[in-house]
């Protein structure tokens, strides 16, 4: 079973594709991870799930190595199968509820766009057996959502806000991790932590990177900068 302090304690969070072109998936996820990447989703529509099973037991062997987490996309079925222990859904996804009925030890986040969708994920997780975490974006306009919308710094600055209200009213103070993603770099990470955000996903950031691990490495120290 995932811990919740697992994922509060994540910062960097990446979305990667199963790299067929270079053929380097083993070795691409074991130099994020050695570069400070505490969670790697594979995200890889063109995948069939036999071939999806074999890429998430390589990266499953090397989260472990490196004590982090590794997580699967949209596909409950596979999500189980392979002991996934994060699950992460989109808006039009597997409801929660079916999702967390199939995958009861695993962390499950939800992708949000708009300011109603970041509180509901709120109070998703607020909840027993809810949310885990959520994600807001996309911040900018990326390729690896095309016909998605950027929703700019200001649904980032919202989420932060309605975070810390909604941890004010916890009796128990419990954090709700949260990650801004969409198009974030280095040349912007620090923007993004300064409109609220502590946590990010990235993609291009360490997938085009010629060295994964100090592109990793620079994306936390930009993060350790903006705060």
């Amino acid at each position: 079973m995932t811990q919740p302090n697992a994922i509060a304690s994540a910062r960097l969070y990446l979305c990667t594709d199963a790299r067929q072109e270079k053929e380097d998936f083993a070795d691409f996820v074991d130099a994020a991870f050695a570069g400070g990447v505490d969670i790697i989703q594979l995200r890889d529509k063109s995948l069939e799930a036999g071939r999806e099973l074999e890429l998430l037991e390589v990266l499953g062997k090397a989260a472990a190595r490196h004590g982090k987490l590794w997580a699967v996309n949209d596909r409950a079925d596979v999500a189980s199968v392979s002991g996934a222990p994060v699950f992460h859904i989109g808006q039009k996804d597997l409801p929660l509820p079916a999702a967390r009925q199939l995958l009861p030890g695993a962390a499950i986040g939800l992708s949000t766009h708009t300011p109603e969708q970041a509180d509901a994920a709120i109070a998703a997780s607020q909840v027993p057996g809810g949310l885990d975490y959520f994600c807001v974006g996309p911040v900018w306009a990326t390729p690896t959502k095309p016909g998605r919308a950027a929703v700019g710094l200001e649904l980032v600055t919202f989420a932060a806000e309605a975070v810390e209200r909604a941890r004010g009213n916890d009796a128990a103070g419990a954090d709700l991790p949260w990650f801004a993603i969409g198009g974030i770099d280095l040349g912007n990470v620090e923007d993004v932590v300064a409109a609220g955000a502590a946590r990010i996903v990235v993609v291009r950031a360490i997938t085009e990177a010629d060295d994964p691990t100090a592109a990793a490495r620079s994306l936390l120290e930009a993060l350790d900068a903006g705060r």
